[in-house]
């Protein structure tokens, strides 16, 4: 393990040089991937200075308290210390997702329960907006078919960091990439009249946000079509044919936009749907060839499973995966919701972990 450190060590330090290099910086695309390497190390090389340091500090107490009995208890932090800085750094040096530093296409639609799921998929958005309010993110909303009584049968929004490097884990992808799944609700619904619990679903979709360096698309392979728009919108609704949709002939995708009040508008936010989309199909496509231990992680891209029960009777929240439970449902609503994330990025460590041994 610590062999790897090393060559990770000369690689920062060779980094910083460049980086360091005012002409780097005439190359906008190569000083980001530069700076997100540098960032990805650098908890790696502090981590791995403040463990050599702690073995320093124990060698020097355990000469002390040869002599001086007062230092055992020094001597037994410092061990404690150094063993926390060991697996901290055998977990830093797990395998990295690749998208972890990705902005996201989120997708909400409503499930079983009519306008019940509906007002639920709508409960979801807001909690999703909420927290990535708290974690100073921009949020899009791309595309939102509402429903009758103000909730949403399906809703795509885009998730974006505010530029620079993240820390390792901490980007928009590497957060939200848990949420995919079947989200269950339990409550006595607004169109309930006797109060019965009554029992719905909403689907959660996560897509990577692609670039264009990530997936090429042919303008050959697309068969486009227009279509005038339905719904809220304005003086364009119904007066033109602004609405696109496109499908990608080799995969069958099909993508819709009407949000906006162009066809052009239309059209670019349909094309960066379908890229995210296109780029999920081709990591799940490299799922399916990895591993069965890296299959079985909790970073399932199986989106059928039932991920997570919201019981607003007991104010409970339970994600099935990883065996999380909570009774404070009113605030993940709001948007508190590191807790439950931190308990599927934990689980998720551990596999990867296993995985690599």
């Amino acid at each position: 393990m610590f062999e790897a450190v090393e060559e990770l060590i000369g690689e920062h330090a060779d980094l910083e040089r460049q980086l360091a290099d005012p002409a780097i910086h005439g190359d906008q695309a190569r000083a980001r991937r530069l700076n997100k390497r540098y960032a990805e190390l650098t908890p790696i090389v502090g981590t791995y200075q403040d463990w050599r340091r702690t073995g320093d500090d124990i060698a020097t107490a355990r000469e002390f308290a040869a002599d001086d009995p007062d230092f055992a208890a020094e001597l037994k932090e410092l061990e404690a210390r150094r063993e926390e800085l060991t697996e901290r750094l055998r977990l830093l040096l797990v395998p990295r997702d690749p998208s972890d530093d990705k902005d996201v296409i989120l997708e909400i639609k409503a499930g079983e329960g009519g306008e019940e799921s509906a007002l639920f998929a709508g409960d979801l958005l807001r909690m999703y907006l909420r927290y990535a309010e708290r974690r100073n993110w921009k949020t899009e909303i791309i595309q939102a078919t509402e429903s009758d009584l103000g909730g949403y049968k399906d809703v795509q929004v885009a998730v974006k960091a505010r530029g620079g490097a993240t820390e390792p884990g901490q980007g928009v992808w590497a957060r939200l990439k848990y949420e995919g799944g079947v989200h269950r609700v339990q409550r006595v619904p607004a169109t309930e009249s006797q109060g019965r619990i009554h029992t719905s679903a909403a689907g959660v979709l996560v897509l990577p946000e692609a670039e264009d360096v990530d997936v090429e698309v042919n303008a050959n392979d697309l068969r486009i079509d227009v279509y005038r728009s339905s719904g809220p919108g304005g003086q364009s609704v119904n007066t033109t044919d602004s609405a696109v949709r496109i499908t990608h002939v080799p995969t069958g995708i099909v993508v819709s936009c009407q949000n906006e009040k162009s066809q052009l508008q239309n059209k670019e936010q349909a094309l960066r749907i379908l890229r995210a989309r296109l780029l999920a199909a081709a990591q799940e496509e490299a799922e399916r060839e990895a591993s069965d231990a890296r299959r079985s992680q909790v970073r399932t891209v199986d989106r059928s499973e039932r991920v997570r029960t919201y019981n607003y009777p007991e104010n409970r929240i339970s994600d099935h995966r990883v065996g999380f439970k909570a009774y404070n449902l009113d605030q993940v609503l709001d948007g508190e919701l590191e807790a439950v994330i931190q308990a599927c990025v934990d689980a998720d460590a551990e596999a990867r972990l296993a995985a690599a041994q």
